[in-house]
């Protein structure tokens, strides 16, 4: 029992914060401005703590069920997170652009970000890690498709024909997902793997029970969900009349949902392994696209209020360019420090323009 207790004290922490957090939740409100900020950004980082178990439980449950079950809860577990913390938080501002900006944000911490990263510290380990370029090719494809289709088209969409484009998007999104998955795992599953044999690095395997791993990971998500909801309010009355962009709420939601991830792919990079970086990086980028669009769209139409998710110009400059530099530098079937720094460097200037709030 004390063995359980120390392997799941993340969990166990937001459960007593979710407690403290809805009992002093209109205390903590009325305290004003700068209480509400730190009780936020603790409950960010309980969050943040409560995501890495759920992202564990996941990576065992995939394990236990075999594909293509174990990739569609690896990828479900982590655009859930997200899904769940964005509605919480749309439920509390009044930001339209907060989805659109939130699935931006991601993107480029994910391409550029974390590959960036990856690739600047493996690059300078190892010096030319390999991977397999199909894996590459594809997700970025995949990638440029998604959002066309849902973050640069709808720019063009009249605003009374929203309904009927949501519509279509939510279909189109779903059917580009189904094919991608049961390709990925089927068909085209030698895509996204590599062989690393004789590199001394094998692969991890978990213990545990799947039912357990199941029962945790449901746990996990309630908690998160229940945290996200005064994390929300929180941050909403702490933020408020700051002059922060608002795309800073956004970039706080993707980096929540891409922690364990971020951890996971640098790891992977500094054992030489970074099949696992491209397939965590790209294919978060993906998923958060066409898993994360319908999810926004289908609580529009719900709510009958549109959600503008039309990139501006400079995130559409930004979103070419990162998707133009990924298809030149992941087209060798090799990464190095040089081509983690542009990346990186893109990221860094993402940084820089949500900062002036451009």
């Amino acid at each position: 029992m004390l063995s359980l207790i120390r392997q799941e004290k993340n969990l166990l922490i937001g459960a007593i914060m979710a407690a403290i957090a809805f009992s002093l939740e209109h205390t903590i409100l009325e305290l004003g401005q700068v209480a509400s900020l730190v009780a936020g950004l603790t409950l960010i980082g309980v969050i943040i703590m409560v995501s890495l178990r759920v992202a564990h439980h996941a990576e065992v449950l995939a394990e236990k069920v075999g594909e293509p079950y174990g990739t569609m809860i690896l990828t479900l577990s982590a655009v859930l997170v997200e899904v769940i913390i964005l509605i919480m938080m749309l439920s509390h501002t009044s930001s339209p652009t907060l989805a659109r900006d939130t699935i931006y944000s991601a993107v480029m911490l994910d391409m550029n970000g974390i590959l960036g990263l990856a690739a600047i510290l493996g690059g300078l380990r190892y010096g030319e890690q390999p991977y397999n370029v199909d894996s590459g090719n594809t997700y970025v494809v995949m990638i440029m498709t998604g959002m066309g289709v849902s973050m640069i088209v709808p720019e063009f969409i009249p605003q009374d024909h929203w309904r009927i484009y949501s519509v279509f998007t939510i279909g189109i999104m779903l059917l580009l997902y189904s094919v991608f998955l049961r390709l990925q795992t089927t068909r085209h599953s030698y895509f996204f793997s590599y062989s690393y044999a004789g590199t001394g690095d094998a692969d991890h395997k978990h213990t545990g029970s799947a039912r357990v791993s199941g029962t945790f990971l449901i746990i996990g998500v309630v908690l998160i969900g229940a945290l996200a909801e005064v994390m929300a309010k929180t941050m909403d009355t702490g933020l408020s009349g700051t002059g922060v962009p608002p795309i800073v709420a956004a970039l706080l939601v993707a980096t929540i949902s891409a922690s364990p991830e971020i951890l996971t792919a640098l790891r992977a990079a500094l054992a030489n392994r970074m099949q696992p970086v491209v397939n965590i990086a790209l294919g978060a980028s993906l998923s958060t696209v066409i898993l994360t669009v319908p999810a926004i769209e289908i609580m529009a139409l719900m709510n009958n209020q549109p959600i503008h998710m039309a990139l501006t110009p400079v995130q559409t400059v930004m979103t070419a360019l990162t998707l133009l530099v990924a298809s030149i530098n992941l087209n060798d079937g090799e990464t190095n420090a040089i081509e983690g720094a542009t990346h990186f460097v893109l990221f860094a200037t993402f940084l820089m323009l949500s900062l002036l709030g451009v």
